[in-house]
């Protein structure tokens, strides 16, 4: 399950400088994939690797060099943009291609030459999604964050009583997640306060982010044939960060008895490189319960998922308002926490979404849920940072905030370190609100 190669030597360099910095957040380690044009241009999209702060523009690559005869076959839907069809091919063409790029763009390199033409500066490229996303499912799977947020509203009984055996999910809208930078209109909704005699039509007034993860199916299985926790990841192409916006009070009215609805179904901004899971085998670490807890029925368990079936991925959400902005102040950091705390992991997700016979495909997205820490100060939203909104944030502007306004700009962005690895990142996943349109 480790996977470890030479494309994952801590000493390898690239041709691409960019690409040496200690910071950056793509090594020639990591190679994820996005989907790009040159900006401004009316070219046609098309799949490019992050390196440095460089895409290798896998169109032109193509046409530059000679790759083989298998080579060339796995850059044909890539030529053409359709990252998806490039996915269902399945683990072994992304794992060859992987070795054959890390090859290409190392230092003393015989295709540097012909590659320096297809280096396009991620500063001057626009992006897309990587992948029409077929259907997108969002998963429960922070326990900090569900026993957080049960807290404020069952402080009795925080965490239901099957959170610990199931992996909660609902399924999600796939026709409004959008890329990276997207704006994010505030939505409208019902709303009914606790002293109302009935509810109105209104722009949400609590309206939030959520720090997640996304995964992208590769290769999808057949209507009626489950995929077995050993088997999983070989159907994971790769992990996007996710923002899963959220409307509180639409929430609070509309939830019971099925779950979130216009609370959830106008805006998901995911980031637009893909992390393959090669680039993550670094930094797989044990996935073990908590003390007392129940152990995963046999279908969602196998000794290679408890062994090494977790990852140790950093992550992080920042807030930048309107003045914030004009000031020329950053994103203010609100919390840090990490994945390796998630109660189910990513093989145990798939096992579970397919074990009653539904077909997952290429380019299905599964949104790992919100990703809170055990500590104070680590919810990944604002629900959780300011106590339902009773204790407002105080930020660098001098400005506080319970929940976003108009103008506010979330930023969640992630990486993984350890000693005697590469550091990757994952980009950054940003969206900022504004207003609502005029309530009918």
């Amino acid at each position: 399950m480790s996977g470890l190669d030479d494309t994952h030597d801590p000493a390898l360099r690239s041709w691409v400088e960019s690409a040496n910095d200690p910071a950056t957040d793509f090594p020639i380690q990591n190679l994820p994939f996005a989907r790009f044009r040159r900006a401004g241009s009316s070219e046609a999209w098309r799949i490019g690797v992050a390196i440095g702060d460089q895409v290798l523009d896998l169109c032109l690559a193509r046409e530059q060099c000679s790759w083989g005869r298998v080579a060339s076959a796995w850059l044909v839907p890539l030529a053409a943009g359709d990252l998806a069809a490039f996915m269902a091919l399945g683990p072994g063409a992304r794992r060859g291609l992987r070795a054959v790029l890390s090859v290409a763009l190392r230092e003393g390199s015989d295709r540097r030459a012909a590659l320096e033409a297809c280096l396009v500066p991620q500063s001057a490229a626009e992006f897309a999604l990587p992948c029409r996303i077929g259907d997108y499912t969002d998963f429960y799977t922070g326990i900090h964050h569900a026993t957080a947020v049960g807290k404020l509203f069952r402080p009795d009984n925080p965490l239901l009583p099957n959170y610990r055996w199931v992996p909660i999910g609902y399924h999600g809208r796939a026709s409004s997640i959008v890329v990276s930078g997207t704006p994010v209109r505030r939505p409208l909704g019902q709303l009914k306060g606790p002293d109302d005699a009935a509810p109105h039509l209104a722009p949400t007034q609590r309206l939030d982010h959520e720090l997640e993860l996304g995964f992208l199916i590769g290769s999808g299985n057949a209507q009626g044939e489950p995929v077995p926790v050993t088997q999983a990841e070989d159907h994971w192409f790769g992990t996007v960060l996710l923002n899963d916006w959220s409307a509180r009070d639409v929430q609070a009215w509309e939830y019971q008895p099925l779950g979130p609805f216009l609370s959830k179904n106008f805006a998901t901004t995911i980031s637009p490189w893909v992390v393959t899971p090669e680039a993550l085998a670094p930094f797989r670490v044990a996935f073990e319960r908590l003390a007392g807890d129940p152990q995963p029925l046999p279908y969602l368990d196998s000794p290679g998922n408890r062994a090494a079936g977790a990852f140790d991925i950093v992550l992080e959400v920042g807030l930048q308002t309107a003045r914030m902005r004009e000031a020329g102040l950053p994103h203010q950091r609100l919390m840090q926490s990490n994945f390796r705390d998630s109660y189910w992991t990513i093989a145990q997700l798939i096992a579970h979404h397919t074990v009653g016979g539904c077909n997952l495909g290429a380019g299905d997205l599964l949104g790992s849920g919100t990703q809170s820490g055990p500590g104070e100060g680590q919810g990944g939203s604002l629900l959780e940072l300011t106590q339902g909104g009773r204790q407002p944030i105080t930020l660098a502007s001098g400005e506080t905030r319970t929940f976003l306004q108009d103008g506010d700009s979330i930023e969640l962005r992630a990486h993984c370190e350890r000693p005697g690895a590469r550091r990757i990142g994952f980009g950054c996943c940003e969206g900022h609100a504004i207003a609502a349109v005029k309530p009918l």
